[in-house]
């Protein structure tokens, strides 16, 4: 079988020195660190998404239990410490960290992150990690190893206070060192929380940490105790159709499987029921959803509608994302279009003026999920933000046409950058020619919700709440 690109098999054996001479045969290469080895070469060389390589590498390896464990943590953790952990080669190095061959350089941070965050003996992460090198860079491990012992001089703390520049006289260069996130991002969250550099670095930690799996129980279709109860997890702490999963594949649980639950963020849960659950006079039985790939917050609205009388419009433009939307809410009062969200008034599936409620998930940033994405944080740039505030704009003003006078619009996005949140809502709003009233998003949230700030907007927060950084505006057309 022929290698991926940019490897090399291991040629161990007896005989696989220069003119014959036996040398000792070296065990074959661990297999959960080859495959995490696999995962994070794939997301580096050609760009793709862990959560997607990385079943198939696991499946393909025969990795399973334990074993797929600990490659799923070497993977996730390299990716989202790779900020700090390169900082780190680079000194350990000598040389910066991008003149360092990929397939040594990917290596090596593997073996730097469980030297510097696992509880792997540092002779077992420095042995592994050369033997990778010597199948995947040949000529490197001698380099290898004198790197990752220079690595092992020194734990996290030791190496970050050695490289981060002073809190006292830069902050967020300090954080952005200290817990891995580039630092237009610190600079993001920092200005989102009021300045507040303590509750910024909390943040910032929750980001690094491996987040758990939370199952939306669909209303009228499964209750959330019986849907705990089955899988050994727990009801969310604030989503009335939340469950916390504790471990395993969520696709193995017979009611997502069989479309009684689906995978989603609390927070997701929370801001969709938010809109659905928001009092309204008049008619009550045409929701929209403008932005619905793929397919969670349709499939919770959709559950919904049908214990309402109602009937969703799920909208998505990319065709195979539209199908996604179709397979998530098989069963349910929901029509998909395949159109663009922007259509409304021009599309005659789309009316101005028809809608009760209609929910614009926009596309945006994803800075509020980046402890699920952890490759997102190094990939997205500042220059990202005048196309999607623009696209977010328009959605929003295309919703504004979409809902009746009366109806509510919850404004959606899975970030708590500024420009992407309050920004984007009041200039939508400004531009949209109508009468607009905000309300008040906090009471639409389970009583008790800490943290929900002044309103009459809501962020949800990772350390606050145990959720995705989820913002919710809700507006009422006049």
């Amino acid at each position: 079988m022929t290698a991926p690109e940019g490897t090399r098999p291991f040629r161990g054996g007896p005989s696989a020195g220069r003119g014959g001479d036996r040398r000792p045969a070296r065990p074959p290469l661990d297999r959960p660190r080859r495959a995490a080895y696999e995962a994070v070469a794939a997301v580096h060389r050609d760009d793709a998404f862990a959560n997607l390589v990385l079943p198939t590498i696991l499946r393909e390896e025969g990795l399973y239990g334990r074993d797929a464990a600990f490659a799923t943590e070497l993977t996730y953790g390299t990716l989202r410490h790779v900020g700090t952990l390169d900082a780190i080669l680079s000194d350990a190095a000598g040389r910066d960290v991008a003149r360092i061959d990929p397939p040594a350089r990917d290596a090596l941070r593997i073996g730097a992150y469980q030297l510097l965050h696992t509880r792997v003996p540092p002779h077992a992460a420095v042995s592994s990690t050369v033997d990778l090198v010597r199948s995947v860079a040949p000529g490197a491990a001698g380099f290898a190893n004198a790197v990752l012992r220079e690595v092992s001089t020194r734990d996290i703390d030791a190496w970050v206070a050695k490289l981060a520049p002073p809190m006292e006289t830069d902050p967020v260069g300090h954080l952005a060192l200290a817990y891995s996130h580039p630092q237009w991002i610190v600079r993001a969250f920092s200005e989102a929380l009021g300045g507040d550099l303590g509750e910024t670095a909390r943040l910032l930690i929750e980001d690094n940490e491996r987040p758990p799996v939370h199952l939306c129980a669909r209303p009228g279709l499964i209750d959330p105790v019986e849907l705990a109860d089955s899988v050994g997890g727990a009801p969310g702490a604030f989503s009335p159709y939340a469950v916390y999963l504790p471990g395993g594949a969520p696709g193995d649980v017979p009611a997502v499987a069989d479309g009684r639950a689906h995978v989603q963020d609390e927070g997701s849960q929370l801001v969709a029921a938010a809109l659905a659950d928001a009092p309204l006079d008049g008619p009550d039985g045409r929701w929209l959803d403008l932005c619905a790939g793929p397919g969670g917050k349709a499939g919770l609205l959709g559950a919904l509608a049908a214990q309402r009388g109602a009937r969703l419009t799920a909208v998505e433009v990319a065709e195979h994302r539209a199908r996604l939307v179709s397979q998530a809410t098989r069963g349910l009062p929901v029509t998909v279009l395949a159109t663009d969200g922007r259509e409304v008034g021009a599309d005659p599936k789309l009316p101005e003026g028809h809608f009760d409620r209609v929910l614009v998930d926009a596309p945006c940033t994803g800075l509020g999920s980046l402890r699920r994405r952890p490759e997102s944080r190094w990939r997205r740039q500042p220059s990202d933000l005048p196309p999607l505030t623009r696209l977010q704009r328009e959605l929003l003003g295309a919703a504004l046409r979409a809902v009746r006078p009366g109806g509510l619009v919850a404004y959606v996005t899975c970030s708590p950058h500024t420009v992407e949140t309050h920004v984007t809502v009041t200039e939508a709003a400004r531009r949209s020619g109508v009468a607009v009233d905000f309300v008040d998003a906090r009471p639409l949230l389970p009583a008790g919700m800490p943290g929900l700030g002044d309103g009459p907007t809501v962020q949800l927060w990772p350390h606050r709440h145990g959720t995705d950084a989820m913002f919710l505006a809700v507006l009422r057309k006049g």
